[in-house]
């Protein structure tokens, strides 16, 4: 009889214990497609690295997590989803980060900025491109013609700002057009737009799939960009373990890509159908954009320069200072948790280090203006050179011992950019010695300070193959 009573109050208590254990929601908006968020996104949730950092004792001893992840392919839709309060984390932007801000405002809610997770304080990574056969070069060719781009983006101020750069009238001078990523992509291919802009990774995976190239990069607008999160205010204020948890997955995530490119690359493209060698241009040792959490003074800046554009197109009439909105204590209690220094790394402009020996000599590469790569199919890792003239050879070379060249990289000689190879121009000097360039103007401008002739890739191929 006592035993019986016992284990009956045993269960009495268990039972009021699982009925009030706490159940606290981890909603998390992502954009898988755009696959420089995806350190901040689908690379935590396929490795599940969120699990590895949530709290489990004090007031989160007993605590059930209930872990949501939705991918959207644009920063609107998550914002509205967020506003709604079906998310508490969503990754974006900084033009649609600053409409989620406004739009938190406008509901009489808060969100905020916790850190970055990839950007350029160049610039790069948004782009303008043409179908493959157009005739047109430069920007200032597009006078007069339709350019398409996703209205509400980031790629949108760039376009704006690169029209205003001309001089022209973005009502007058050319006509612009709504259209989402994969509307573009079907104009292109069709030839029934002058020109789309958009954001990452589009104007590069339209490239790399032949249907498009381009012919100016964010990085010639000057101004930075950045893709970030922005974390509910109310969910912040009341579980910031929770955000510091999140934070810590995050530059997790960045160490294992940072690591091993290669296999984060094909992680991506598994998921998102975004070819890995579209994935390692941005994600592979000095890429297009650099993974980086902290809040330099050129992503404040920029998070400003978005609220200004915003105001242009009268998206909003509000005029308000955007650090407001940004709050760096959650990444930098991250950082501290992770034993790591978040002053050094704010201070620290360098892209994501390579460290690496050219495949062919042996010797480390210490001078990375003139680094080439080749990806050779089955093989696991990307192969480094020391110039255009060797990454060329071996890729040749490749193929004539019947492999299959995936992919070549290359580094526009001015800005330092990492580029396909096949959608580069290239200067050879007297002494035969290649260069690489984003645009034709810059390659002939380059051949007749220093001497040379400029060169399409084919050429180029031919020109780096050794004498017969």
């Amino acid at each position: 009889m006592h035993l019986n009573r016992t284990l009956a109050g045993l269960a009495v208590l268990f039972s009021f214990h699982a009925v009030s254990a706490e159940t606290i929601r981890v909603a998390i908006g992502t954009q898988d497609p755009t696959i420089n968020t995806a350190t901040g996104g689908l690379v935590i949730r396929e490795l599940k690295l969120l699990e590895k950092y949530l709290p489990r004792d004090g007031k989160y001893k007993d605590v059930q997590w209930d872990i949501q992840w939705k991918s959207f392919t644009s920063g609107p839709p998550l914002t509205n989803e967020q506003v709604a309060g079906k998310l508490d984390i969503g990754s974006m932007a900084e033009f649609p980060g600053l409409l989620n801000i406004v739009a938190h405002r406008s509901a009489g809610k808060k969100s905020v900025f916790i850190n970055v997770i990839s950007g350029s304080v160049q610039g790069s990574g948004n782009g303008i491109v043409v179908p493959v056969d157009s005739p047109v070069q430069t920007f200032g060719e597009l006078k007069g013609k339709q350019i398409s781009v996703p209205f509400g983006s980031t790629a949108h101020g760039v376009l704006l700002r690169a029209v205003a750069k001309q001089g022209w009238d973005n009502e007058r001078d050319v006509t612009l057009v709504s259209q989402a990523p994969d509307v573009g992509g079907s104009a292109l291919k069709a030839n029934k737009i002058d020109a789309h802009a958009n954001f990452v990774p589009f104007p590069d995976l339209f490239q790399y799939r032949g249907f498009a190239r381009k012919i100016f990069d964010g990085s010639q607008d000057g101004n930075a960009t950045f893709h970030g999160t922005l974390v509910d205010a109310d969910y912040a204020a009341k579980y910031p373990e929770v955000v510091v948890a999140y934070l810590r997955a995050v530059i997790e995530a960045d160490r294992l890509t940072t690591e091993d490119p290669e296999r984060i690359s094909e992680l991506i493209q598994k998921i998102t159908g975004v070819e890995a060698e579209v994935n390692y241009l941005f994600h592979g040792p000095l890429g297009l954009q650099t993974r980086d959490a902290t809040w330099k003074p050129e992503f404040r800046a920029a998070a400003n320069t978005a609220l200004k554009t915003l105001r242009l197109l009268k998206k909003t009439d509000l005029d308000f200072d955007a650090n407001e909105y940004i709050d760096d204590s959650y990444i930098r209690a991250a950082y501290k948790q992770s034993g790591l220094d978040y002053e050094a790394r704010l201070k620290d402009y360098a892209k994501s280090p390579l460290k690496a020996k050219d495949a062919r000599t042996g010797r480390e590469i210490v001078d990375f203006r003139q680094l080439a790569q080749v990806w050779i199919a089955g093989e696991p890792k990307v192969r480094h050179y020391g110039s255009p003239n060797t990454a060329l050879e071996a890729a040749a070379a490749a193929e004539a011992a019947g492999g299959r060249v995936r992919v070549v990289y290359a580094h526009d000689r001015n800005t330092g950019i990492k580029l396909f190879a096949h959608q580069a121009w290239f200067v050879r000097d007297a002494k035969g010695e290649l260069s690489a360039f984003l645009l034709k103007a810059d390659a002939d401008a380059w051949a007749k300070a220093k001497g040379g002739a400029v060169l399409d890739y084919a050429a180029a191929r031919k020109a780096a193959a050794p004498a017969a």
